[in-house]
């Protein structure tokens, strides 16, 4: 079975300008994959008459529908039903459903009908109109050498019931369409390269109708398989294989799989576990304990923290012993070990966590240059600590030690 492919125009100088974000396209690809429909390009058009008639004539040439929203008000730099008209070689005409429709729409609310709004009742004669039962913008849909365009409004609350109700169960009977099944696997400890590298032959081996997206972000690569067929089943079986070679190559790096977080991941491994943690940040300010308890529950195995910044509550709060500071400094390994082990003792948990470490822009030294961090991780059993060597920006340096440090809790976990 073919894929059937589309094409997403948004209109409008304000998005360009970036005035307003463009919400609309994202949802629709979304809502199109579910479909099986794969979405090839998203494209931003400004309100002229040449950039508008250039992205048509483009989008019909590579895709099989095209979604169009914006554009579509009463006055003179509202573009699209003109030049849908022009492309597709029609007059306009009044439409006296439209007509009555926003008609009533405006008297209803009590607002006086205009000339100007009699506007939006005039459509291009070869469209078939799909009524707007929320906006007086109407929808409307276009078919030609077996290509569909589709032109609806911008406004998301109208797009998205238009699209709900009507567009997508119109699409779905105009198309006959594949299956596409996608699964997300999340890493977390190994860069995007060195992972390529290690599943290389993994990668080789897929078969022809699943393929392999890398998905890097900050701390985390995110792996996409996706395949395309006939049954959703058959579909999450062949996947669900090639995720168990997968883990057998580099599965201690991964900690969950689609909506997963780290954070959650982590709350879960403990909860399983039956253990608690407690934490303590210099350089990371909180934003662990932020993370941690961000997902709903995280009382179950979260006692507490701190965020001891002054060395006297390194000391007073933790028991790090004044020597140690003295001797090695807040950054080292052998405070970030004392700290993991005091707020462990303090607050009664079977974890303790730390960091410390010169987050930037400014304090570094030779000897520890900003973006130095130690980490550590403390139980009855064991205490272990990391060196970073980060970045010189501040709020990238806080957020990758939080990873690191969420990643040395679930690696102990895991151990």
């Amino acid at each position: 079975m073919r894929k059937i492919l589309a094409e997403i125009l948004t209109i409008g100088d304000e998005i360009l300008y970036g005035q307003i974000t463009d919400t609309n396209s994202q949802w629709m690809s979304a809502e199109l994959d579910k479909l099986g429909i794969k979405v090839v390009r998203k494209t931003t058009v400004a309100d002229t008459e040449q950039d508008i008639l250039t992205a048509f004539e483009e989008a019909e040439s590579r895709a099989d529908i095209v979604l169009i929203t914006g554009g579509l008000g009463p006055t003179n730099d509202d573009l699209t039903m003109p030049m849908l008209a022009k492309h597709f070689n029609s007059e306009i005409i009044l439409n006296n459903d439209v007509l009555e429709h926003v008609r009533d729409f405006f008297e209803r609310r009590g607002r006086v009908f205009t000339e100007m709004n009699r506007n939006q009742a005039l459509v291009p004669k070869v469209a078939e109109v799909i009524h707007n039962d929320l906006g007086t913008a109407p929808c409307t849909w276009y078919e030609r050498n077996k290509k569909v365009f589709v032109s609806m409004p911008g406004v998301p609350y109208e797009m998205k019931n238009l699209m709900t109700t009507k567009v997508l169960p119109k699409l779905q009977t105009t198309f006959q369409t594949p299956v596409i099944y996608h699964k997300l696997i999340k890493t977390v400890g190994i860069g995007e390269s060195f992972l390529a590298d290690k599943i290389k032959d993994w990668e080789e081996a897929l078969p022809a109708h699943i393929s392999l997206a890398y998905l890097p972000s900050v701390g985390h690569v995110k792996l996409r398989l996706t395949a395309v067929g006939q049954n959703k089943d058959t579909l999450a079986r062949e996947v669900q294989g090639l995720i168990d070679g997968f883990l057998a190559i580099a599965g201690k790096y991964v900690y969950g799989y689609d909506g997963m977080t780290l954070e959650k991941a982590i709350g879960e491994m403990l909860i399983e576990k039956g253990k608690t943690i407690a934490l303590a940040e210099s350089c990371s300010g909180g934003y662990v304990q932020h993370k941690i308890t961000s997902i709903a529950g995280s009382s179950a195995y979260f006692q507490g923290g701190v965020v001891p910044y002054h060395n006297d509550h390194k000391v007073n709060l933790l028991g790090v012993k004044e020597e140690t500071l003295a001797e090695h400094g807040a950054v080292s390994e052998a405070c970030v070990k004392e700290m993991a082990e005091g707020v462990r003792k303090a607050f009664g948990a079977e974890i303790g966590a730390s960091s410390s470490g010169i987050a930037g822009p400014g304090g570094g030294t030779e000897e520890k240059p900003v973006g130095t961090v130690w980490i550590a991780y403390a139980d009855e059993n064991q205490t272990i600590a990391k060196k970073l060597q980060l970045t010189k920006n501040r709020i990238l340096n806080i957020e990758l030690t939080e990873i690191a440090l969420l990643n040395l809790v679930r690696k102990s976990l895991t151990d």
